[in-house]
């Protein structure tokens, strides 16, 4: 069926209507209503690096190691991990059978549009996007802010450490070192899809390497290592923050466990490059999953039973100016040897794995900025979508990393405001996941049709249990974080996402007053203009 309103025609979404009679990737993008733009030339493996880089363990727990040292320490680093690879697991699991379904850059948005309905699939996919690509510019923005710190952790260091009159940048210095970053990686995602793939390999060996380097190196150069009953059993409890409730302290922990383990809708968002998309996209997802959970497993265990001192660690006063992980790793050769450097090049090691991590990031930014603005909801779609002569969509690159410039400025009025951009990926990466998850086991319980890979009978109950996860997470994340609350301690996560929720909302509202439809209400439609 089709419609008519003031943006153009329409195809109301109809589930009968998009039944698969070819094998080939192109023509099952066109059943689904689009049309081949983008060069498909991704592998499984290629698909599953680009995925593994952004999910990237060394990034995302050494970034926020801090964060689960303080609230709990070894008992929430080392059995949190597990816990929460389990449930996030449970929710690739849903993902990927939805994504066996419909291979589509579109990823989530346009999962949520068929699985909702034709009433409220155009809403649907509306706030499943913008949840979706917030959720992606607020990964890429913790990233490579954590890794201008990084950096700066490491001058500081190479400088003599900050009891030795070491260079500490300022905010100012972090930012512009952000920004350079970007735009590293903004022209690297300009290059054809070809060099993107061999990076995203060379990303996933780095990761996994560097993980078995760490994990066996740091516990060898130890003088001092923790025993099995301190790894495994010891509950740190002084977080200085005002919080003394036990089951609390573990909850705030977690963050670090449940960030990590982010991004691998990337899978997906790359779909309409890989061959046979319908099996190596969601494959991409749960391998991406299970071997990171594996991974990073190794490489907190090989970190923690290196931890012999908490409170020295998270002293803002010691040489890495209270870095965890640096100066876990600075100690350590400065025990063995009487210098740190060894640990110095370790932290580059991570460095480069974090740089990778921003790398693929961006790439899946900008696929998804260049799906969604195809189906007319972004501003100025016609931009986003435009794609270069190499079949990449350059302007969505370049925008994306701008944007993300943009929000790590918030950092220069309150540090603390910005580290809510942590939680904020989380949660609005993980409603994003949620959505179409939902619909799938609500709406479309009797009218999905999976694809090669499906859950069978089994594809209700994990779906339901991926959905109160992501519920459950996403109240935990946004509680307060120290008490008493001021305007420094305060979690401003819940405004974040609140203002998110706002904006969303009103922005459909405002849309529907002036197209009555709403602006992608054309969702899957795209291939009648080829």
């Amino acid at each position: 069926m089709e419609a008519e309103s003031s943006t153009g025609s329409y195809h109301l979404l109809d589930e009968n209507e998009n039944k698969i009679t070819s094998s080939n990737d192109d023509s099952r993008l066109r059943e689904l209503g689009y049309k081949q733009e983008l060069y498909r030339g991704l592998s499984f493996i290629s698909n599953f690096s680009l995925t593994f880089s952004i999910v990237s363990v060394l990034t995302g727990i050494s970034t926020l190691y801090n964060q689960a040292l303080t609230f709990g320490g070894p008992v929430t680093i080392v059995c949190g991990w597990p816990i929460i690879g389990l449930m996030t697991l449970i929710v690739g699991l849903s993902m990927a059978e939805i994504c066996s379904a419909y291979p589509t850059s579109a990823g989530l948005y346009y999962w949520s549009a068929k699985l909702a309905g034709n009433k409220i699939g155009p809403f649907a996919a509306w706030i499943t996007g913008w949840f979706n690509i917030v959720g992606q510019w607020a990964v890429t923005t913790s990233v490579d802010y954590s890794l201008a710190q990084l950096v700066q952790v490491i001058i500081l260091l190479s400088t003599g450490g900050l009891n030795g009159g070491g260079y500490q940048a300022s905010k100012y210095v972090v930012i512009a070192l952000h920004a350079v970053i970007l735009l590293l990686h903004a022209l690297l995602n300009s290059l054809p899809i070809s060099w993107l793939s061999f990076i995203g390999q060379l990303a996933a060996a780095w990761n996994v390497l560097g993980v078995f380097l760490l994990m066996i190196l740091i516990p060898m150069v130890a003088t001092e290592r923790a025993s099995a009953k301190f790894v495994f059993t010891n509950f740190n409890t002084d977080n200085e923050d005002g919080i003394n409730n036990k089951l609390y302290i573990f909850v705030l922990g977690l963050l670090m466990s449940q960030y990590t383990l982010t991004g691998y809708d990337a899978s997906a968002h790359m779909t309409e490059e890989t061959k046979d998309a319908d099996k190596n996209g969601p494959k991409g997802i749960v391998s991406a999953i299970g071997i990171s959970i594996l991974a990073g497993w190794a490489y907190i265990l090989g970190i923690t039973f290196a931890v012999t001192d908490i409170p020295h660690l998270l002293n803002k006063n010691n040489d890495s100016g209270g870095y965890a992980i640096a100066q876990i790793l600075y100690d350590v050769f400065k025990s063995r040897y009487g210098s740190g450097v060894g640990g110095i090049v370790c932290l580059g090691v991570i460095a480069v794995a974090v740089f990778f991590c921003g790398m693929s990031s961006l790439t899946s930014n900008s696929r998804m900025a260049y799906a969604f603005s195809r189906d007319g909801a972004m501003p100025y779609s016609s931009f986003w979508h435009k794609v270069n002569k190499h079949e990449v969509p350059l302007n969505a690159v370049w925008t994306s990393a701008f944007i993300a410039f943009c929000m790590a400025l918030t950092s220069l009025g309150s540090l603390v405001a910005f580290q809510a951009m942590t939680s904020i990926a989380t949660i609005g990466l993980y409603i994003a996941y949620a959505l179409p998850i939902l619909f799938r086991v609500t709406l479309a319980r009797k009218s999905f049709t999976p694809g090669p890979f499906n859950l069978g009978s089994y594809g209700i109950v994990v779906g339901w249990v991926a959905v109160f996860w992501v519920a459950l997470i996403s109240v935990l994340f946004s509680l307060p974080v120290a008490y008493p609350i001021t305007d420094q301690t305060l979690n401003y996560t819940p405004v974040a996402v609140g203002g998110l929720v706002v904006l969303v909302f009103s922005s459909w509202i405002f849309s529907a007053r002036h197209w009555f439809k709403g602006p992608i209400t054309n969702i899957g439609n795209s291939s009648e203009e080829a």
